[in-house]
């Protein structure tokens, strides 16, 4: 009895011409990956076992190899979420027939356009130091250690918030200098929450891909004015992930 099959999707494009992008090894075989078409929008696609997958390492990797395999070929790229499968070309076809009013509104939004993340991270010394030169922080740290543990709690609450909202400032100021800095030169921005407490800065920028050279040089001097105080994790090129929510379901096709 043979295995039931169905289409996986990893992105949208703008074209109507028969495209085929190689193979992606998934599923423990070679893939050929090609696209179905509706006037000028086309869906990335390739046949896989018919079941549920889940967002394990292995497979968000080989989800996002072959958006960058695509990106590298097309200049107008719309992501789509890990883990759609449709059990029939049609079943995409009528799906792509649905969202063509969105996609048509979105394609000129990001031809020629790529997504770059960058998380500023503080050193951990630095921002010691940094909290040590807050003197009512220290008179607050030397009022809680005077006192018995019952005595102190409220002030290790205050002293608490003390360091958060001093944290705080400090994340305003890199954003004030760096962020700002770069948003000027994007076409857009978007700021995520921080991930850890040493995160000063976690943000999104959609930029023109004939202004990426420029880009990551104000980053490098940004970097270089910073180094000392914090590291950057620069990352990209990417789709528009930050800046197009699209959440694709099975249901959407009847």
């Amino acid at each position: 009895m043979s295995e039931e099959t169905g289409i996986y999707i990893f992105c949208g494009i703008q074209n109507n011409h028969d495209n085929h992008f190689g193979t992606i090894h998934f599923e423990g075989e070679e893939r050929s990956i090609f696209t179905i078409h509706y006037n000028d929008a086309a869906m990335v696609a390739t046949e896989v076992p018919m079941k549920i997958y889940h967002p394990n390492k292995e497979n968000l990797m080989m989800h996002q190899q072959v958006i960058s395999s695509v990106m590298e070929k097309e200049d107008t790229v719309i992501p789509i979420s890990f883990g759609n499968v449709f059990q029939t070309n049609d079943d995409v076809l009528k799906l792509l027939e649905n969202l063509y009013p969105q996609f048509s509104q979105l394609f000129p939004k990001v031809k020629g356009k790529i997504e770059v993340g960058l998380k500023v991270v503080g050193k951990k010394e630095w921002l010691e130091e940094e909290i040590h030169k807050n003197p009512q922080v220290q008179d607050k740290k030397q009022t809680v250690q005077e006192k018995s543990k019952n005595a102190g709690f409220y002030d290790r609450i205050q002293l608490g918030e003390m360091a958060q909202k001093f944290f705080k400032t400090i994340q305003q100021d890199v954003q004030s200098d760096i962020h700002d800095a770069l948003t000027v030169m994007a076409e857009s921005s978007q700021l995520n929450e921080p991930i850890g407490e040493k995160m000063l800065l976690n943000a999104a920028y959609l930029i023109d891909r004939e202004q990426e050279k420029n880009f990551d040089e104000k980053v490098n001097e940004l970097h270089e004015k910073w180094k000392d105080k914090v590291d950057f994790k620069y990352t990209g090129p990417w789709p528009a992930y930050n800046f197009i929510n699209i959440q694709l379901k099975v249901e959407e096709t009847s």
